[in-house]
């Protein structure tokens, strides 16, 4: 076989492999969102994607594999917002309303997470540094944006960006449990457009 058909092969292979994990993720993510990570099942998620347990044990050799595989892949799948738009604190605030709307495109997704993040909590979960790290850096990074704005003259100088950074956080973590439990009725979006709007204008930024 020449070199360049045996590449081929290689790379047919490897995204075919890509798309079974890819789809293996998706399952654990639904299982998780409908058990809890603690009660699902490996042999269940196998089943789900049609996979012996050997075969899926192949891509993911233990849960705990999975589920760091579905936090990492979590991490790509989040825009950067704040990275983006760490110097303009408008900007952060109505990236945030942006992240929100693709996150109600998505359900399953963002149920699943919240329900890791709760069962976090637990000691010794596998996933508990992870949240914390993730939790911190959140309010580390909100509460800079707010800092330079206040140091830039864009906002009140005297404005506690730590308090705002935890204000913003319970606001989000709110509206979107409040829309978990009640999707139909509960327009998560709209409100944090609402509560960005109100801010926006108490800063002197909005328009």
């Amino acid at each position: 076989m020449s070199g360049q058909k045996a590449g081929e092969k290689r790379e047919r292979r490897s995204l075919k492999g890509e798309t079974r994990r890819a789809e293996i993720l998706m399952a654990a993510m639904r299982r998780f969102a409908e058990d809890g990570y603690q009660n699902a099942a490996i042999g269940d998620i196998a089943r789900d994607v049609g996979l012996s347990l050997p075969g899926l044990l192949h891509h993911f050799p233990t849960k705990v594999d999975l589920l760091l595989a579905i936090l990492a892949k979590r991490d790509l799948d989040s825009a950067d917002f704040i990275g983006l738009h760490g110097s303009d604190l408008r900007g952060l605030l109505k990236g945030m309303v942006t992240v929100f709307r693709r996150n109600a495109e998505m359900i399953e997704v963002v149920r699943a997470f919240a329900i890791l993040n709760a069962e976090s909590l637990m000691k010794d979960h596998p996933a508990k540094a992870w949240f914390l790290n993730r939790a911190a850096e959140m309010q580390d990074n909100l509460a800079s944006s707010f800092e330079r704005a206040g140091a830039d003259g864009s906002i009140d100088r005297g404005i506690d960006g730590k308090a705002m950074a935890a204000e913003l956080i319970a606001v989000m973590d709110g509206l979107q449990m409040l829309w978990l439990r009640d999707p139909d009725r509960f327009d998560m979006v709209g409100g944090l457009e609402a509560y960005v709007g109100r801010l926006l204008a108490s800063l002197g930024l909005e328009g």
